[in-house]
This record gives structure tokens, C-alpha cells and sequence, in this order.
């Protein structure tokens, strides 16, 4: 699967980030190193972005955050666990339609060579 230009871009950050810190720590953290990351690199991304749920016309505030909302059109769900599951792609998968977006990264910094953590999503 190619890349488009802004995955390659965050990924190229990730791993900046995974170089510094390397794996096991957590994910919060993971996710402030990389928004500081994307933006010294002038990406625009929001940390922590409320997902409402759209129901019968009214926009309900249930907890859903996304991690990383980068430049309004890439949806970055972070992880720090063994492995990735079925349950986490259909987390970010649940984000992108919630949100109408297409294309997501999926990336588990708990991995020593963090390329096998990365999985991009499309709709």
C-alpha cells in the first residue's frame, strides 16, 4: 500500500520520537512528543479531539477522543501495548467514520522497530 505525503510525513516523525524514547513508556506521553514533533516540523495537529456521536440529529458528547487529528484530514490513533488488536482498528476505524475521514494511522510504539507497529487505515 503506498503512502500518501502526510502519513509519510507523520510516520517520519513517529519514528523520530521512537528513536529518542524507544518503547515502554506510555502512550500519553508518546502523544505529546509527537504533537511536538509534527508541529516543529509546521503540521498542523489538535491532541485529544472530541468525537461526538451523531444521534437522530443531535451531537452527543460521549468521552471519544481522537489522539491526533493532523492537518483536519489524517486521524492518528496511538497505542503502547504488546500488540495491536481487532479491537484497536476498530477503534480508529469507528473514529474515521465518526469524524469523515478517510485515511487513519494506527501506531504501537511498543515495538522494538517501530515499522512493524505502524498500519494505516482507509475507508
Amino acid at each position: 500500500m503506498e503512502f500518501d505525503q502526510l502519513s509519510k510525513q507523520v510516520i517520519g516523525c513517529a519514528i523520530e520520537v521512537h528513536r529518542e524514547l524507544g518503547p515502554g513508556l506510555l502512550e500519553s506521553t508518546y502523544e505529546k512528543c509527537l504533537a511536538h514533533e509534527l508541529r516543529g516540523h509546521n503540521i498542523e495537529c489538535v491532541t485529544q479531539m472530541a468525537l461526538p456521536v451523531e444521534y437522530k440529529g443531535l451531537a452527543l458528547d460521549c468521552g471519544y477522543r481522537i489522539d491526533l487529528m493532523v492537518a483536519g484530514n489524517l486521524i492518528v490513533e496511538l497505542k503502547s501495548v504488546d500488540s495491536i488488536q481487532r479491537i484497536h482498528e476498530a477503534q480508529i476505524l469507528t473514529y474515521m467514520k465518526l469524524a469523515d475521514i478517510r485515511t487513519g494511522l494506527l501506531i504501537n510504539f511498543n515495538t522494538t522497530l517501530l515499522k512493524n507497529g505502524i498500519k494505516r487505515l482507509v475507508l
